[in-house]
């Protein structure tokens, strides 16, 4: 049954038309799936299909739909905030730290390509539990590592607001499954800007919460020193608060956790903010060249509507060295990497073969494991002193405007190695030449081209601020630019207050990309 509205709705809204039993769960479902058949094949956003067990959901929703229970198949009745709001509504979960039972969870590594977990992480439980019916997993570069979705073994992600660029990455098949129409929001997290790059890339809202706002369990009390965090990608803003009401809360083996927030995420869609002191800044703090002019001009059309808001906008950067930042950071990525890998094989039972790992994180592995413990500690305390310093920064003002990114959206392959240097990689690699890593400038062309594409994104998942993209401006090429809003350490309520501001004063949900899956 084709549902007409189905691609002009949110989340919310299709969710409200099964609570009215004007549509079932399951004839929602069927429309998703053809959906992404319509459009999948054109963009590659969905690499595994779990159709049946998500028939199986819907049926039973529909069924305890029909007699007078809501709940999804199950889900604890529970009393959280947030719970069975979405029942349902279609659902994708991005093929990283969302693992579910029985399902292959290759992080798209050729390496993890057999393996199976044998139980949820927390976060699909609380999808589940919220009522979503999750029948797909997304593309992502491979672990995660690269801002680009391009892994070896599922091939690239494409943008649907044009298929020769990328839609960014981590989460860049989340991204471009929810801008092609197929879901309304999906399952996204973000290490260093990975649920705000595709967003910005493919001119959605995407929110990264505070640190320990979500959870990472049952298997793991932090991800990348308690960097990464999940939350959602969406078209509307009070989806994505709605997701969070559902999925916040610590967990028992949590080792820290942030603050309460005073009530449902969800209701401060829409409350007024207040006068805020923002503070606009375009100076990248993680690359040392400048951001593309399309990126600033984002940045200042974003200042000027807010101080048409009634806001108080001025210039101010951090005290940040850029390029200290930019290798301490990387530092720490290395060794995590390292250590993901060493956790990896001993899940799977054997080290990684030839061809099992892409050139780029074998060589991250490898940067990694060449660290010594003293040089890694010494990232983190220099890492932990700008966040120190950022938080004396946020007494004086509420809000830190930037660009999301230092460029447009990047063609597929533009940020990869390229002619001698990824011959150089790749041969280091397969002679096992790791020593030669230590010689400066092997490899710093990429860091740098990568870190210029991100020079915004990561200050936040170290300071654990909560950070958003927001989908104002559109370049000249027809290119969404996103601006980045980042707040005080727990205080994702006026983030989402704010974004609910700028969602009605300037409405961005009915922009359609060249790929969509109504046409």
């Amino acid at each position: 049954m084709a549902i007409a509205e189905y691609g002009a709705l949110d989340g919310l809204a299709l969710a409200a038309l099964v609570q009215g039993r004007q549509v079932s769960a399951l004839e929602l479902l069927e429309e998703a799936i053809a959906r992404a058949e319509r459009v999948n094949p054109r963009i590659g956003a969905i690499v595994g299909s779990l159709h049946d067990e998500a028939r199986r959901d819907a049926a039973k929703l529909t069924a305890g739909a029909a007699a007078g229970s809501g709940a999804p198949p199950g889900a604890p009745r529970g009393d959280r905030p947030g719970d069975r709001r979405f029942a349902g509504v279609p659902f994708l979960v991005k093929d990283l730290y969302a693992e579910m039972a029985g399902v292959p969870a290759t992080g798209a590594s050729r390496f993890l390509a057999d393996y199976r977990p044998t139980h949820d992480a927390t976060i699909v439980a609380r999808f589940r539990r919220a009522g979503l019916i999750i029948f797909g997993k997304t593309n992502l570069p491979e672990l995660g590592l690269l801002p680009s979705t391009e892994p070896t073994l599922y091939g690239p992600t494409r943008n649907p607001w044009n298929p020769e660029l990328s839609p960014g990455g981590s989460s860049g098949g989340s991204a471009a499954a929810v801008a092609a129409g197929i879901v309304p929001l999906a399952h996204a997290n973000d290490g260093g800007g990975s649920i705000r790059i595709p967003a910005s890339c493919c001119g959605l809202f995407g929110l990264k919460p505070t640190r320990g706002r979500t959870p990472v369990g049952p298997d793991r009390t932090e991800i990348w020193n308690g960097y990464t965090i999940g939350h959602v990608i969406s078209r509307s803003v009070r989806d994505s608060a709605a997701a969070l009401d559902a999925i916040a809360g610590p967990e028992a083996n949590s080792p820290y956790w942030a603050p309460p927030q005073a009530g449902p995420f969800l209701a401060e869609v829409g409350a007024l903010p207040g006068r805020l002191r923002i503070a606009l800044t375009k100076r990248p703090q993680a690359a040392l060249a400048a951001a593309h002019p399309d990126c600033i001009a984002a940045a200042d059309d974003a200042a000027r509507l807010l101080t048409d808001l009634g806001h108080h906008v001025e210039e101010a950067d951090l005290d940040l060295d850029a390029e200290a930042f930019a290798r301490d950071f990387f530092t720490l990525v290395c060794v995590e990497m390292a250590a993901f890998l060493a956790r990896a094989e001993a899940r799977v039972g054997r080290r990684p073969g030839r061809g099992d790992l892409e050139t780029s994180t074998a060589i991250t592995a490898i940067l990694g494991r060449q660290r010594t413990a003293l040089e890694a500690a010494r990232a983190r305390e220099r890492l932990d002193a700008v966040a120190r310093r950022t938080a004396i920064f946020f007494e004086r003002t509420d809000l830190l405007l930037s660009p999301t990114l230092g460029a447009p959206p990047p063609a597929i392959g533009a940020l990869q190695s390229r002619g001698l240097e990824a011959f150089g990689q790749e041969l280091l690699t397969r002679l096992h030449l790791g020593v030669l890593l230590r010689i400066p400038g092997l490899v710093e062309a990429s860091v740098r081209r990568i870190f210029s594409f991100i020079p915004f994104s990561p200050l936040a998942n170290v300071t654990g601020q909560p950070s958003m993209s927001v989908p104002l401006y559109w370049n000249a090429a027809g290119l969404p630019i996103g601006i980045q809003l980042t707040a005080r350490f727990g205080d994702e309520a006026t983030l989402f207050r704010v974004a609910g501001q700028l969602e009605t004063a300037r409405p961005w949900r009915d922009r359609r990309p060249p790929i969509f899956a109504d046409v």
